[in-house]
């Protein structure tokens, strides 16, 4: 087999092993924890301060699409993750699966996409796996990350302190990596198509510390979209949501491509989105801060809390209303 693919060898544990943590591994990564290479990383956390631990696994299809790649989603899926829990994502560990015949080309893109990513946002690599399986076993290669945050001060997080009149804010438009990867995978070309949102979150969340208080809860908008992460806010809850159409923020592109394939953006996934509910004192002061910031340029408030129990209503745009239900099965496969 050409040495310029994966092989069984380079997950043997021996010296085809050795060289590619050494030449694509290391050198990207090893100025720090994994120096050595220990078994595990020894970290230094400080006395006193909760952490927050998150995991996550991504198999999307195809590995490379238009805007990012599986590399970098994975970084910002786990940053993302810690951020919402009102979090200072810290460290990362980084796992890979990688498939025989897997072009080393491609592996070195993915590596170099982790790198810069986890630069941006201010986390070390310091630990991780590397396993090949034969042909045939898995897509060319999945990404398993876990990582580890300073839980922040004066975050106070859950459903159960969401009340009526309470403001629904989200930091851009929604569904554009859910529509990105799915045009990608069945070459669905549109001209100035979409193009995935994949980013980080945490300056976002940390922009906004001084209103802790007055947040009652943050979630990125991934699988199941808008429609699933709102329904988990009033699940079991004496609140309902009301959204108005004519304030959902969507692109011409995913509106473009959820029209030609009939999907219901608001079930479509976001990786560089987040959803916020906080007291209505304090949203306008929040959007100015997002709108200010790259990542949150196109901040809205897109609805509110109500008293209608356990029901999500969307307001249309003919002034009709509707229930936005959670996602029936698994609407977009393989998107993260």
């Amino acid at each position: 087999m050409s040495e310029q693919t994966i092989q069984l060898g380079h997950g043997g544990g021996g010296l085809l092993s050795r060289d590619l943590i050494q030449r694509e591994i290391v050198s990207r990564f090893g100025d720090g924890a994994l120096k050595g290479l220990p078994d595990g990383a020894t970290l230094p956390v400080p006395a006193g301060r909760a952490m927050v631990f998150t995991t996550d696994s991504f198999v999307v299809q195809p590995l490379e699409f238009p805007g990012g790649n599986i590399g970098d989603l994975a970084v910002h899926g786990t940053v993302n993750d810690l951020a919402v829990c009102g979090a200072r994502p810290r460290w990362l560990s980084l796992a890979l699966i990688l498939e025989e015949g897997l072009a080393l080309t491609t592996l070195r893109r993915v590596l170099d996409s982790v790198k810069k990513a986890a630069d941006d946002c201010g986390v070390s690599v310091v630990t991780g796996d590397t396993k090949v399986v034969a042909h045939g076993q898995c897509d060319g290669m999945y990404v398993n990350t876990a990582g580890i945050g300073e839980l922040m001060d004066g975050f106070e997080l859950g459903v159960g302190r969401v009340a009526a009149g309470d403001h629904i804010l989200v930091s851009g438009p929604v569904g554009d990596h859910g529509m990105a990867v799915l045009a990608a995978r069945e070459g669905i070309r549109i001209t100035h198509g979409v193009t995935s949102d994949t980013g980080p979150v945490h300056r976002l969340v940390q922009g906004v510390r001084e209103w802790a208080p007055h947040i009652r809860f943050m979630r990125d908008p991934t699988r199941g979209g808008l429609a699933s992460v709102l329904n988990e806010v009033v699940e079991g809850q004496a609140t309902g949501i009301l959204l108005r159409e004519t304030d959902l923020p969507f692109s011409a592109g995913a509106k473009a491509a959820a029209e030609m394939l009939g999907v219901d953006l608001l079930q479509v996934a976001s990786e560089g989105r987040m959803i916020l509910v906080c007291a209505p004192p304090v949203s306008e002061a929040i959007l100015k801060v997002w709108r200010g910031m790259p990542e949150g340029r196109g901040a809205v408030k897109i609805g509110e809390v109500t008293a209608t129990k356990g029901r999500v209503i969307l307001e249309t745009i003919t002034g009709g209303r509707r229930l936005v239900d959670v996602p029936r099965g698994e609407l977009l496969p393989r998107i993260c």
